[in-house]
């Protein structure tokens, strides 16, 4: 249990590490344009970085699909269970929503998935990881803006990037070498600077309570338990697949969800980075347990 424990936190930590170097940013008051990086992240970071990471999992592209539906499912009773949720406690669902759909499967769920459930794992976890962000770039765009845009979709990168993974793996084929290096190094800017975000916000508007944090932190971990053991009956999932699935389930609120939030609903976005603060640091705790005890 302490081994799982500690290995857990050197995952979890850098995230943490990476949010205090934007709040220290913040501070020293450096110069920092929360616009522009949202856009690098969501038409540069995020499409190539879904590119790089399925053009090299090696999994069967029918089982990957199964993953894939699960995913779709899991987000759904999400969306459904946490709009009940925010309408009896009458907390805004444009605000608050968004973020408790959607886990941070890309950052924290894929390394805990390969240190759990080896390569496997991971590759299932992928699945979940293509989902959760086209989910987040469409729904979790509409949910805080308030509408739904066709063009918007129409246009975004993410949708296209999925269209070529899931080509590429499906035929076998890969990207030629340049090219997968390329889209590696491009890929991997979308995190830590979604994560400098947080922690610039957290450092620079008054984040007020966090009552919600902790509040919307338990809901989700009550819904992830029971969403989790109803798809892993429903769809007979057994071993890494369950393992896997049960993981993903129970991640953190996913950082990607705060740039739409900052953009349409500012005035709760110190609440929101809140809550995806208090949830990341609660997996420090709950993940030993779930794959001591569930898993």
């Amino acid at each position: 249990m302490e081994h799982v424990f500690l290995n857990v936190l050197n995952i979890v930590l850098p995230v943490l590490i990476c949010a205090g170097v934007g709040y220290g940013l913040a501070v020293a008051r450096a110069p920092f344009d929360n616009k522009v990086i949202g856009g690098i992240v969501s038409k540069v970071g995020y499409p190539t970085l879904i590119i790089s990471h399925l053009s090299a999992t090696k999994i069967q592209i029918a089982t990957f699909l199964d993953m894939m539906a699960a995913a779709a499912l899991a987000i759904a009773a999400f969306g459904v269970l946490g709009f009940l949720a925010l309408r009896l406690l009458r907390w805004p669902v444009r605000a608050f929503l968004t973020p408790l759909m959607h886990g941070n499967v890309g950052n924290i769920g894929l390394p805990i998935t390969l240190l759990a459930l080896g390569d496997a794992g991971m590759a299932y976890t992928m699945a979940f990881v293509v989902v959760v962000l086209v989910s987040i770039f469409t729904v979790g765009m509409w949910i805080p803006a308030g509408e739904f845009s066709a063009r918007k979709l129409a246009t975004s990168p993410i949708i296209y990037a999925v269209i070529i993974a899931l080509t590429l793996m499906a035929t076998g084929s890969t990207l030629p070498q340049p090219i997968a290096k390329s889209f590696d190094i491009l890929g991997g800017l979308s995190i830590p600077l979604m994560l400098l975000t947080l922690g610039h916000t957290l450092a620079t508007r008054r984040t007020g309570s966090l009552g919600r944090a902790v509040v919307l932190t338990g809901l989700h971990l009550v819904l992830a338990v029971g969403i989790a053991t109803t798809l892993v009956w429903l769809f007979g999932f057994t071993g890494v697949e369950r393992g896997a699935l049960i993981l993903c389930c129970l991640m953190p609120s996913s950082v990607a969800t705060y740039l739409f939030i900052d953009q349409h609903v500012p005035e709760y976005g110190p609440e929101v980075a809140g809550y995806i603060m208090v949830s990341t640091l609660t997996t420090i705790l709950v993940l030993p347990l779930a794959l001591a005890y569930w898993i």
